[in-house]
């Protein structure tokens, strides 16, 4: 078994800022001693989260609004108390959507569907540095 470290660094706009990272950790697996096992991603930060979505530009806007009426921004939150950043919405959104992700690979490949990618979303409400890390286990 064998187990590999890696980061992806991102720059975000915060705001609910959708990124493709597909290719990125693809490119990190197959650069990898890893054929076959699974690739854990996780996001260092509570106010971002991680999954999968098709990636167009109609279902990213659907994804955006989803958030405005599920968490909206405009009401109160006591987090805003402890801080005054005004970001409690954000930490409700990243902790509901979650910080990882676990996908199965075979052959060196993430066996996403034909529609599928790997997306971060910012929910802070100002650009950010992030990170994310990436664990590759198997054989």
């Amino acid at each position: 078994m064998t187990v590999e470290t890696r980061e992806i660094s991102i720059q975000s706009k915060g705001n609910c800022d959708i990124i493709d990272i597909t290719s990125q950790v693809a490119k990190q697996i197959e650069e990898s001693g890893v054929n076959n096992g699974i690739a854990t991603l996780f996001v260092v930060g509570s106010t971002a989260g991680i999954t999968t979505i098709e990636y167009e530009p109609n279902l990213v806007s659907d994804f955006k609004n989803m958030w405005d009426r599920v968490i909206p921004q405009s009401i109160p939150y006591e987090h805003n108390k402890t801080w005054g950043d005004g970001n409690g919405h954000s930490h409700v959104r990243a902790s509901t959507l979650g910080a990882s992700l676990t996908i199965p690979l075979a052959n060196k490949r993430l066996t996403l569907g034909t529609w599928q990618q790997i997306v971060f979303v910012d929910f802070d409400n100002r650009p950010r540095s992030r990170k994310i890390v990436l664990q590759i286990l198997g054989e």
